[in-house]
């Protein structure tokens, strides 16, 4: 009897990993990356079959990609937003409401994307969702997820603006952070849309980020481990280094059918989600200005635009042979690989930098 007692509690006790949120991580990655794996080939088969002609590759982009990355399928965002739908629901706390929030930013980024990616491949334009109508759709959706984050979360501290290197020093911008909140989203969504230009390019800068607020988001969430690095606590956002280790999974699934040359293009689909999904976990562990050096290479991208069209219209000159930036040094001579990898080695830098602002206080 005591023998049978003693194996029982064993059992029990071999359950209570799951309680921890690195073993449930873990599993959300490999959980992720099979899933998207496996049946990524039949979903990119489906997305060749429906599309025949695949995304539309822009006339005035490098001429280079009119031979290369004609006829390549698009929307491969729904493997990646499937994985990751499907680990976080197996894996996190579901009664944990950042979980959610972030998920729905996700999905609902995932939804406007696809609409967009839709009217691209089938009317053969890169005229999609109009521009005004997509930053209207999703200023509403971050605007919800914020008020969420901002309702639910600590008083005082979910409304505020916490400052890398300054242990004590925030911002309460009391209602006006849902405004804060919404453009942190939303710019993080359309940065990652620009940068999604090349094989490859987008999904590892975007792993590196989910794997760097993923730590980020487990130690805020601690208490002994906030203190001690002196960042804010903010209770229950520990749960979404289970949703980052699912991004990574995913990403590092899709990857196997994105590295050059493509099988399938992550579109809009994905590019937009995935940004999204970003700029949430940054607004709900305090650390969207932590972002802006964590995806430092998706503001480069987003900046180069910006001032690519300013200077075209202001002086009718051009500051980058070809915006996004990516395109600029191809035009210079660097082949795809060196410009995507070089990309990545600037995305590992820019990550431990970020890593660096929780201990410089």
């Amino acid at each position: 009897m005591l023998q049978w007692l003693t194996e029982l509690h064993q059992s029990f006790t071999a359950f209570n990993v799951f309680r921890y949120i690195t073993f449930r991580t873990g599993g959300a990655v490999i959980t992720a990356l099979l899933f998207v794996f496996l049946f990524g080939p039949a979903m990119i088969s489906m997305l060749r079959l429906k599309q025949g002609k695949g995304q539309p590759i822009r006339t005035d982009g490098p001429q280079s990609h009119l031979l290369t990355k004609k006829g390549t399928p698009t929307m491969g965002g729904l493997m990646i937003l499937a994985g990751i739908t499907v680990a976080t629901l197996l894996w996190a706390n579901l009664f944990n409401f950042y979980v959610w929030v972030v998920l729905l930013v996700m999905l609902g980024f995932g939804m406007i994307g696809f609409y967009d990616d839709y009217l691209k491949v089938t009317k053969q334009t890169h005229n999609g969702l109009s521009g005004k109508a997509r930053l209207a759709i999703e200023a509403v959706i971050s605007g919800v997820a914020v008020v969420v984050i901002m309702t639910m979360g600590k008083s005082g501290l979910s409304t505020s603006v916490a400052f890398p290197f300054f242990k004590d020093l925030l911002l309460n911008l009391g209602v006006f952070f849902a405004i804060f909140g919404m453009f942190v989203i939303v710019a993080a969504g359309n940065a990652v849309n620009l940068t999604d230009g090349l094989d490859g390019l987008a999904i590892v800068p975007v792993m590196i980020a989910a794997g760097t607020f993923g730590l980020i988001a487990y130690l805020s969430g601690n208490v002994r481990f906030a203190d001690y690095l002196q960042i804010h606590y903010v209770a229950g956002v520990g749960e979404l280094a289970v949703v980052c280790g699912a991004v990574m999974g995913a990403g590092l699934g899709f990857l196997w059918f994105n590295a050059p040359p493509a099988q399938v293009f992550m579109g809009d689909t994905g590019s937009l989600a995935l940004g999204g999904l970003l700029g949430t976990v940054a607004v709900a562990t305090k650390h969207e200005i932590v972002l802006a050096v964590v995806g430092g290479l998706f503001v480069l991208e987003a900046v180069s635009v910006i001032v690519q069209v300013a200077s075209f219209k202001l002086t009718g000159k051009r500051v980058f042979k070809m915006a996004p930036i990516h395109h600029h040094f191809e035009q210079l001579g660097w082949t795809e690989p060196q410009v995507v990898i070089r990309f990545w080695i600037v995305a590992v830098v820019l990550a431990l930098a970020g890593l660096a602002t929780l201990k410089l206080r």
